[in-house]
């Protein structure tokens, strides 16, 4: 069983929006660093966003102020909602997690370097 599993990806044309989502179990994501990437063939994969488990969000350039990561922690899920696609969106996206880490009384929690559970992928595909 997986423990992330992607969905929602599918086609559209630019300029229009899907909304990604990442079902998770055996892993709490209210505790967890979770993370959207994605690939195209023959390239490396990309950080897209992710998200720590006090809520703070990250970008990639390419994606900033088109994309938002959230997360629902009462259905365990992570979401990615993509507006304003564009045909340089087009690829697989993957879902990861990692269990946050404690570090000390004054630092905290961190999120690990890697993350260690993916998903399978879902494609998004965008014409114009």
């Amino acid at each position: 069983e997986e423990h992330v599993v992607e969905s929602g990806g599918g086609s559209v044309q630019s300029g229009g929006s899907l909304r990604l989502s990442c079902a998770a179990s055996r892993i709490t994501i209210s505790v967890s660093c979770l993370g959207w990437f994605r690939q195209t063939p023959g390239n490396e994969r990309e950080w897209v966003a992710s998200t720590d488990s006090d809520g703070r969000t990250s970008y990639a350039d390419s994606v900033k102020g088109r994309f938002t990561i959230s997360q629902d922690n009462a259905k365990n899920t992570l979401y990615l909602q993509m507006n304003s696609l564009k045909p340089e969106d087009t690829a697989m996206y993957y879902c990861a997690a990692v269990e946050r880490r404690w570090a000390s009384s004054r630092l905290g929690y961190y999120c690990p370097p890697d993350f260690n559970y993916w998903g399978q992928g879902t494609q998004v595909t965008v014409s114009t």
